[in-house]
């Protein structure tokens, strides 16, 4: 039973030492320190959203393109006559989006 006591003493004596005689200046960061790790976490949370915001932009495009593409393959299946109008359509829907999507992919690359 003496034995546990003892080592609880010793442990809290050292831990008690190396609060009461550590360096503070040490302990402190300094303005520089702190001003350099709030940069890097701002860069690192800002490539962050662009990145999710890319990914954003790529799956909307993916989306909607397939639904265009999807409506148009379904549309000529039912009016198989009207197909080369279908089709034109289909084109200029499926450039529009793909337009708004680079300009999209722009926009984000320079904010």
């Amino acid at each position: 039973m003496r034995r546990p006591l003892t080592l609880l003493a010793a442990l809290v004596a050292v831990t008690a030492g190396l609060f009461l005689f550590a360096d503070p200046a040490l302990a402190q960061p300094s303005v520089d320190d702190q001003v350099a790790v709030s940069e890097a976490a701002t860069k690192g949370v800002g490539s962050m959203g662009k990145g999710i915001g890319l990914g954003l932009i790529i799956l909307g495009a993916g989306l909607g393109i397939g639904r265009i593409g999807g409506s148009a393959v379904e549309a000529i299946a039912r009016q198989p006559e009207a197909a080369g109008v279908i089709q034109t359509n289909m084109i200029i829907a499926a450039a529009l989006v793909e337009g708004a999507t680079v300009i999209a992919i722009i926009f984000a690359l320079i904010v």
